[in-house]
């Protein structure tokens, strides 16, 4: 049976049809083509011919067009639209005419890389002229990297490798920065957040260098779909970006569907698992012999959904499932991306690692388990089913979330509303001291030299007295240790240091099979935790965190485990304070301390708490930034134990509206409450960033509170539960009235769909 033959048994299904909050149908679509322009260089118009390109897509042409009057671009078309030739093209081009010129390019992953560098070799392998393109990553051999600062024409690498290895050792790159003509930004929509504030710092560092070997290379950038590509490239690089949003390239029939799992228990509103549903419609597709993707949103899912569909595959599928994430070893990722492009794997369960624009062949269907955080993420999964001609499938699977359930109720709000804008903060104080300390040990910083803000002077000399930098006598600011700095800065704001999974199941051969970052080690790899790899259960025998190393032993157990943390938060200073007549917003910084304490054991297949035990492990600070609502308890008839509830289901709901308004993952924002706050002893719900010095989302749920106040009262208002669930006052016990007390906390704020404040009260 084929995905159209399936797609028709769905329809004519009650049972299936009765859960679709919505099936949209886009239709096919035509491709515009023109010709190959008559300026292109001989060698690469043949090398182009022989790969059977004939003509290109309109967006193509205009970006040859726009790169050869020396403009910055940015290319903003579906995914598999042919983004790749847009920088190809031109580049080759180029170096084929003078063989002096040098690209870098930039991806945010090795694994995009690696499959960008393999089209790469796939059009040189038809050009004369030899053209050098190597990769440089923390894979690449010692011995080569010598050869690559010297000869390498292309230079393919990512964002932490520039950061750490290339710009802290410019002057072994003398060839590349003094004849740099390019640098090329792949899936700039990935730059937000932390991620994309730290980026923004590293391009500085590098056009900062780049000015001092009198280079000014021009960008070509790529990205999928968001509501603001010129802004966000804006932001990155500090310059005007020509963008190019009209796809030329051909699209095959597209089904995408909101499939909402059936209630198990109309009581409390709950809902059959997002998991097993995926389990059993994912099962049926890969039955069909129907090539499938599944994305989740963590490690854990992905290798208890792997899991699943492997004990549940006929024998002779069982190699042809697999699951992919961060963590595992380079060589056995290359392994399963080519397995993927071969056809040999029909069945992946990834990550947003595969999000992104990798060449993974030929897929007909995409499962999306869980609103990924924006309509952006949406686009870019979906995009990985039906990449060449025919029907294709994009199923998205809500979970019980309230932010989930909001979506199946308000299904316009997924299919209608644009792609979001992506935000960053490249000025956040945290970030931005990081990386003027290593641009000073890049390059001395003149005195009025200014690094994006004006404050500059200012920075270099708190620098200075606190005897990181060294002012001389030419007035000139000097990096003082011994120390790389670059090598104490993540970029994800995490540790730089990774712990390595041993697994020690045979104690005279003991074996590395993954790693971790240390924040993520605490919930995952705690003594007697279950890690889960490629669908076999280890159990974590000691974590030792002084050394990076974590020991597992397998183990045959039907559970798996998921951490808790305790949080104490306390107000550092009140930046805005905004009055209404039952409760006051505010907006500042705080200070968390977050300790692992627990962990629950739950049971595959029926997800059942089977137990507990305890954590004991360091506490973590954050010093971020947050907006909470205080309550006047005189307002409300709630006894103690009813404003502890009343607030936590506030909070939970407070943050997934959040969420979806300021286009982040709910993972990024997280909720604390308070019964009586130690400033003013009121009743507070705290929702702050999960980044040190925050990124700028609780400031913007402030400034947005109206709309996301109002989007949280339909959420709990649209929930089919009588009493509250899981959906939309979170996980926990829920007393007979906790719905109503959100509810009326909410409707205090919010009256007949308008705020208090557009009443004019």
């Amino acid at each position: 049976m084929n995905l159209d033959q399936l797609l028709h048994e769905w329809k004519r299904d009650e049972q299936f049809v009765e859960q679709v909050a919505a099936w949209r149908v886009t239709p096919a679509r035509l491709g515009q083509y023109r010709e190959i322009p008559g300026s292109v260089h001989q060698e690469v118009r043949f090398a182009l011919e022989q790969r059977g390109i004939q003509s290109l897509y309109s967006h193509q042409a205009e970006a040859w067009e726009v790169a050869a009057r020396g403009q910055d671009l940015v290319v903003v078309t579906p995914t598999a639209s042919g983004k790749t030739l847009c920088y190809n093209l031109p580049i080759l081009d180029q170096i084929c005419k003078n063989p002096a010129t040098r690209a870098l390019y930039i991806f945010p992953t090795k694994a995009l890389a690696q499959d960008q560098v393999a089209e790469l070799h796939g059009l040189l392998g038809h050009v004369k002229t030899q053209i050098q393109s190597f990769t440089y990553d923390g894979d690449t051999p010692v011995n080569a990297r010598q050869k690559i600062r010297e000869a390498g024409q292309i230079v393919v690498t990512n964002p932490d490798m520039l950061h750490s290895a290339i710009l802290p050792h410019h002057t072994k790159w003398l060839k590349l920065f003094e004849n740099l003509r390019y640098i090329v930004i792949d899936e700039t929509h990935m730059y937000r957040g932390v991620f994309g504030s730290h980026f923004a710092n590293v391009i500085r560092r590098l056009l900062r260098i780049c000015e001092f070997y009198g280079a000014r290379p021009q960008f070509i950038m790529s990205s999928a779909t968001i509501a603001n590509p010129g802004e966000l490239a804006h932001w990155l690089t500090g310059r005007e970006i020509h963008v190019i949003g009209e796809s030329g390239a051909p699209q095959g029939e597209r089904h995408t569907i909101l499939y909402n799992p059936p209630i198990v228990q109309p009581q409390l509103g709950l809902r059959a698992s997002s998991l097993q549903t995926a389990r059993r419609l994912g099962g049926r597709l890969l039955r069909e012999g129907i090539a499938t993707i599944a994305f989740v949103k963590t490690r854990t899912q992905v290798e208890v959904l792997a899991s699943y569909l492997k004990s549940d595959a006929r024998e002779r599928q069982r190699g042809e499932i697999v699951g992919y994430r961060g963590g595992y070893l380079p060589h056995e990722r290359r392994r399963i991306e080519r397995g993927l492009r071969a056809g040999e794997i029909t069945g992946v369960v990834s990550t947003n690692a595969l999000e992104l624009g990798v060449d993974i062949g030929s897929l007909d269907a995409a499962i999306t388990v869980g609103y990924p955080g924006s309509i952006a993420s949406i686009l870019q999964q979906s995009g990985r089913a039906g990449r060449r001609k025919g029907v294709s499938l994009s199923l998205v699977i809500a979970n019980a979330s309230a932010l989930d359930q909001y979506l199946m109720a308000h299904p316009e709000a997924l299919l209608e509303s644009s792609p979001e804008s992506a935000r960053i903060y490249p000025d956040n104080l945290l970030i931005l001291m990081d990386h003027l300390k290593c641009a000073a040990y890049e390059l001395p910083f003149a005195a009025d030299e200014q690094f994006a803000v004006e404050t500059t002077a200012e920075l270099l000399e708190y620098l200075a007295d606190a005897r990181v930098l060294h002012r001389g006598r030419d007035a000139k600011f000097y990096w003082m240790s011994d120390a790389l700095p670059s090598q104490g800065v993540s970029l994800r704001s995490a540790s730089q240091e990774n712990v390595v999974i041993i697994d020690q199941t045979d104690t005279a051969h003991p074996v590395v099979i993954g790693e971790t970052d240390r924040f993520g080690a605490l919930t995952t790899l705690h003594e007697e935790a279950i890690y889960l790899h490629q669908s076999k259960s280890y159990q974590v025998e000691r974590l030792d965190l002084d050394n990076g190393k974590a020991f597992v032993r397998r183990v045959d157990c039907d559970y798996y485990t998921d951490a808790e943390l305790a949080v104490r938060l306390q107000v550092l200073d009140e930046l805005e304070v905004v009055e209404q007549d039952t409760a006051v917003h505010r907006f500042g910084e705080v200070a968390v301390n977050a300790t692992p304490t627990l962990f629950k054991k739950i049971k595959f297949d029926t997800h059942e708490n089977l137990g507990w035990g305890r954590i004991y492990l360091p506490e973590a600070e954050l010093h971020t930034t947050a907006y909470w609502c205080s309550f006047a308890e005189s307002s409300f008839d709630f006894s103690q134990d009813d404003w502890e509830s009343a607030l936590k289901g506030f909070g939970h709901v407070l943050k997934h509206a959040g969420a979806l308004h300021c286009m982040c993952a709910p993972s990024d924002l997280h909720a604390t409450v308070q019964v009586k706050d130690p400033l003013h002893g009121r009743p507070s719900a705290y929702v702050y960033d999960a980044y040190p010095g925050g990124i700028g989302l609780a400031e913007r749920m402030f400034r947005d509170r109206d709309l996301i106040l109002r989007s949280s009262f339909d959420m709990i208002r649209a929930c089919a539960c009588e009493s509250g669930c899981p959906s939309c006052v979170g996980p926990g016990q829920v007393d007979e009235g906790l719905k109503d007390r959100v509810l009326q906390l909410l409707h205090s704020l919010v009256v007949d769909g308008l705020s208090l404040a557009e009443r004019g009260v």
